[in-house]
């Protein structure tokens, strides 16, 4: 590798690392995923290490950002052709799967009002923060930051709340 080509090396590296959060917010935009953006700018990079003329490409900024674009395609891709592979699977299993009989239905609301029974028993608090965290699915942050408590005693709301839940149930089944 001649002196030349690895000044131009090191160009796109430079220019990598200038334009680096604006090429991940475009990916982040289009893959909607940070972490996966991420993967795709080093993707970049490595594909800019491979560069095998690189004094040949005039406008490398626009290069990297097409270079960028291609990627997230691809990946986007990848991700429909992965999500209709699992779209006609779930197809297949739900045409083989039978509605619940009558049987397992009643089975099904006992539990359920077993269930729920369960959880008036909790103490006020630690029935608030299983609910808020288990049925309106707020993360133990958004928890936390709602009733002023710490993430930790969030957890031990909801680990408790489980427990509790699970040992009524087991009495119930064990009668």
């Amino acid at each position: 590798m001649s002196p030349l080509d690895l000044s131009h090396r090191a160009a796109f590296s430079q220019l990598l690392v200038t334009e680096r959060t604006s090429l991940m917010r475009m990916a982040r935009r289009i893959l909607g995923d940070a972490s996966l953006a991420e993967d795709i700018t080093q993707t970049l990079w490595l594909n800019i290490q491979r560069i095998t003329d690189p004094e040949t490409i005039k406008d490398k900024r626009a290069y990297l950002y097409r270079l960028m674009l291609n990627l997230t395609s691809d990946q986007m891709r990848k991700r429909t052709r992965g999500a209709a592979l699992f779209d006609d699977q779930a197809d297949d299993m739900r045409m083989a799967d039978a509605a619940p009989t009558t049987e397992t239905r009643i089975i099904d609301r006992q539990r359920l009002s077993l269930l729920s029974a369960a959880i008036d028993e909790l103490p006020p608090r630690c029935r608030e923060v299983f609910l808020l965290r288990r049925v309106e699915g707020l993360t133990p942050a958004q928890v936390a930051e709602r009733l002023g408590i710490t993430t930790n005693a969030v957890a031990k709301h909801v680990r408790h709340a489980i427990s509790h839940c699970q040992t009524r149930l087991a009495e119930q089944e064990a009668l």
